[in-house]
Parts: structure tokens; C-alpha cells; sequence
């Protein structure tokens, strides 16, 4: 395993799709190969997401292993992120995958076992073992609903209920670790959105220690404009840290390197020009300073338990209109490119160390 020192990743799950149907990135007005700007720039990690099978035909597995052959020549480290879907998965969504509709839930659990270790019997076939996974994707309120919802109601009431979600977390864990040797190492993950809610992670984390989940790292979303003040995010990560003695990773981050002319809609997301972090303007400038804070504030996580950030779609420009996905690109005002795939100045915050 390769484990870096400190992750400094990015997301690159929509770059299959923008380079098949047209798309380019440049450095210094060059066409240039985006996983050789990324690696010169510092970027030691990607992060890939996984559907089990989507409508619009990218993420699913064969496009996954293909991307990850090309993380993998630069020596990349490469994380899967295991949505355990057919399209996105979070804290409003995690909807099963199609083909597992039907299943009762003993069938459901079996399914995750024995889908989460052939995808990794998959990978270790072709020589591209993942460093590490996630065993879902932000499932803050649960995943695969109905049946792994945390948060139901029960006759007009709010009801708490673990005992769906747990069982469907181990079979994952133990998927990846019957389909590992003693020749591969593969770090497994549970990531949440709370990354500036303390008591939010809090709750969520004890269930982990209370059900005693075998699993390595804590992975935490954060941005601004969801999940609270810069400072809010500080103490929960000193916080935790203390806490759980365990690594975290901040899986997902972004900030706006423009305020587009239209203001896009995230998910029912707050204006995030309300939520910028003071002193870090929506400009070119203002993002990589930003991205520079964000990265030696994990750094400095007690214990020397922050290992790292993954920067969530840098690359997703707006180099077509209709997405595979089912709506417009409603992020390139975060991404780490301009609108025409120029590397913009925020990408060399990697390179800092």
C-alpha cells in the first residue's frame, strides 16, 4: 500500500465524462493530460465514485477500473467510494440499487457482502487495488432506505433506528476484508456531511464505537454554505480527534473561485455567498488562500490525526450542456478550472508542504 504522508486528493468522477464527449484541460494554454496538471501540482490521491448501475452509464464499474488504471501510473493513492446506488447517494438520498428492490433484508445484507468483495476482486484482478474505501457515501441518516434509514416515522412520530444501517455497514467491511490478502492492505472508511456539526458527528460516531465497527478512518464532508462556520468545523475536527482517536479525512471540500453572472441551485444550498469565510473572497486568489487554511487546519488536528483532504469535483466544467447525471453542472464556479478547463491558481495550494 502506498499510503501517502498527507492525502492531498481530489474527486475526479466526472472526468470520464467530460473528456469522452469533448472536453479538455490546459495548463499554460497547452492541452494537457489532467492527470499529469494534477500531478504536478502537487495532488497524491483521487477519489472515484462507484454505482452499481447508472442510468447514464458513467461511474458504473468497467469506467471505474479505467480511471483507476490512470490514477495508478502517476502512483497516485486511489480511494472507491462505494455509493451502494445507481445514482447519488447522501444524507437526502440513498436509494438502493435497482436490482435489489426486491430483496428481503437478510437478502440485502448478503448482496452488500458479496457485491462490495467481487468490485474488489475486480480491482485486484486488474492491478488496481484500492488504498482505501468508503462503505457509503455520506449516510449521515442511514443508506440503502427503506431498510437502512436511520431516521423514520412511526405513527406521526419521529423514530431512531440503527439496527438496519449496522448490519448493512459490516457486510460492506467485511466484503472488502474477505476479498483482500495478506499482500494488499485496504483502509476502510465511513464518511458523514457534518463536518462542521459537532454534536451531528458526535451522534453519529458513538453508534459507530457503541456497535464496536471494525473500520480505520472518519471521513467528514465540509462546506461552508451546508455545514456551518469555519470555526464550528476547527473545533469539531480538534473534537473528534480527541474523541475517537481515529484518522480523518476531509473527504469532500470546495469554495468558489468566481460569483457566476446566475447563481446555480445545490440541493436547496443557501446562497453560498452568505457562507464565504471571512477574509477568503469568491476570487482566484481568495480560493487558493482558502484551500491553503483549510489544508494546515487538518494538519494541525491533535495527534496528529488529520491525514488529509480530497477537493470534490475540481475538474466538473461546463464543457457540455446535458449531463449524464440528469440536470446542468451546477458546480463550475468550484472547481479548480476555468469554464474552458484553464488550471487555475487554487490547484497549486497543493503543492505547498
Amino acid at each position: 500500500m502506498t499510503q501517502k504522508d498527507f492525502i492531498k486528493g481530489v474527486d475526479l468522477s466526472f472526468v470520464d465524462e467530460v473528456e469522452t464527449e469533448g472536453g479538455q484541460y490546459y495548463e499554460d494554454g497547452k492541452a494537457t493530460d489532467v492527470l499529469e496538471i494534477l500531478h504536478r501540482a502537487g495532488v497524491n490521491a483521487v477519489r472515484l465514485r462507484l454505482w452499481h448501475t447508472p442510468t447514464g452509464g458513467y461511474c458504473n464499474i468497467d469506467r471505474t477500473l479505467s480511471m483507476a488504471k490512470r490514477i495508478k501510473a502517476y502512483n497516485m493513492d486511489f480511494l472507491l467510494d462505494f455509493h451502494y446506488s445507481d445514482y447519488w447517494a447522501d444524507p437526502g438520498k440513498q436509494a438502493k440499487p435497482k436490482v435489489w428492490e426486491n430483496l428481503s433484508f437478510d437478502e440485502l445484507v448478503a448482496a452488500v457482502y458479496s457485491y462490495t468483495k467481487e468490485v474488489i476482486e475486480a480491482f485486484k484482478k486488474e492491478d488496481v487495488i484500492p488504498d482505501m474505501v468508503q462503505i457509503g457515501n455520506e449516510i449521515t441518516n442511514g443508506m440503502l432506505w427503506e431498510e437502512g434509514k436511520i431516521y423514520k416515522e412511526k405513527n406521526a412520530e419521529k423514530v431512531e433506528n440503527w439496527d438496519g444501517i449496522i448490519p448493512l455497514i459490516k457486510a460492506g467491511l467485511e466484503g472488502v476484508q474477505a476479498a483482500i490478502t495478506e499482500n494488499n492492505q485496504i483502509k476502510t472508511m465511513i464518511h458523514i456531511d457534518r463536518g462542521g456539526d459537532n454534536p451531528g458527528s458526535r451522534k453519529f460516531y458513538d453508534q459507530m464505537e457503541k456497535f464496536q465497527l471494525d473500520y480505520d478512518v472518519i471521513g467528514l464532508s465540509y462546506y461552508p454554505w451546508w455545514h456551518g462556520p469555519y470555526q464550528d468545523f476547527e473545533a469539531n475536527m480538534e473534537d473528534i480527534a480527541t474523541r475517537y482517536q481515529k484518522e480523518i479525512i476531509v473527504v469532500e471540500v470546495a469554495y468558489p473561485w468566481i460569483v457566476p453572472d446566475e447563481i446555480p441551485e445545490v440541493d436547496d444550498a443557501p446562497d453560498f455567498r452568505e457562507h464565504l469565510v471571512p477574509g477568503y473572497p469568491a476570487t482566484v486568489e481568495g480560493q487558493k488562500a482558502y484551500l491553503e487554511k483549510l489544508i494546515e487546519t487538518v494538519k494541525q488536528t491533535p495527534y496528529n490525526l488529520g491525514k488529509g483532504i480530497y477537493y470534490w469535483e475540481p475538474c466538473w466544467i461546463p464543457s457540455k450542456q446535458e449531463w449524464s447525471v440528469g440536470h446542468d453542472n451546477n458546480w463550475s464556479h468550484l472547481t479548480l478550472f476555468d469554464y474552458e478547463g484553464n488550471k487555475l491558481m487554487g490547484l497549486d495550494a497543493f503543492a505547498k508542504e
